[in-house]
């Protein structure tokens, strides 16, 4: 029932021991500034840092931020492109010595989402939508997960990557107005109902925190709430899902 959680963002690595029946986290969240730049051997060794802090020895989740596939990055994402090809669980599990269980940061707090969160009684197709450095996306039905389900690696009608023109990172970085900010997130969410046709929409990831200052500049007719646990459902869904695979 006890699991570290550990989330790996573009700003910042986050780490709780969390109650996986439950998503109640037992300690002080701790967080570490993400390395620049952030290489896997960077990344390791907060990793690293973050298991001691803990002084955790068994088993670890982790929620990492682009496509995995059996523990390989096989899209290099918005960390470093050094990353691709990597065996981020054997990585882990070499520099800290203890059994990791890594996969995508949007599915695992989707699933902590569906699973105890949000949408724990939806039982149609719900999409986790993560803002924050980039977009992340987690796609469920029924309950299940659909993994690796990558919406903000769709191109913008500009023909380029659409999380670079609806990102958090973008409206600090273009210094754009909430109001500006939320309508391009609004045509995000009506090109994601066309195609994918959700009964809910789950957003969390940072903005979560700003949902009340915009969501009055959303049009888009889905249902939307915010994650439940907020930014800390990257922690609780890697926990949980370390808890369910280390069995």
């Amino acid at each position: 029932m006890k699991m570290l959680g550990i989330d790996i963002g573009g700003s910042g690595i986050k780490g709780a021991v969390v109650n996986t029946k439950t998503g109640e986290l037992l300690t002080e969240r701790f967080r570490i500034a993400t390395p620049k730049p952030a290489t896997p051997e960077a990344i390791a060794k907060v990793v690293q840092q973050m298991v001691m802090h803990f002084e955790w020895k068994k088993a670890v989740g982790c929620s990492f931020p682009t496509t995995i596939v059996n523990g390989k990055c096989i899209h290099s994402g918005n960390l470093s492109p050094k990353w691709l090809h990597v065996k981020v669980d054997k990585l882990f599990k070499k520099t800290c010595k203890v059994p990791f269980y890594v996969s995508n940061d949007a599915d695992l707090a989707g699933l902590a989402e569906v699973t105890l969160g949000a949408a724990k009684k939806e039982k149609g197709v719900v999409i986790a939508i993560t803002v924050g450095t980039g977009i992340g996306s987690g796609l469920f039905y029924k309950g299940r997960l659909i993994p690796n389900l990558e919406i903000g690696k769709m191109l913008h009608t500009n023909g380029k990557i659409i999380e670079f023109y609806t990102a958090d990172s973008t409206r600090k970085k273009e210094e754009l107005s909430l109001e500006e900010w939320a309508l391009r997130l609004d045509a995000l969410f009506e090109y994601i109902k066309i195609v994918y046709t959700p009964n809910l929409l789950i957003l969390g990831g940072g903005i979560s925190k700003k949902y009340d200052a915009f969501k009055k500049f959303l049009k888009v007719d889905v249902p939307i709430r915010v994650a439940t646990f907020k930014n800390n459902a990257g922690i609780i869904g890697a926990a949980m899902y370390a808890s369910k695979n280390s069995k």
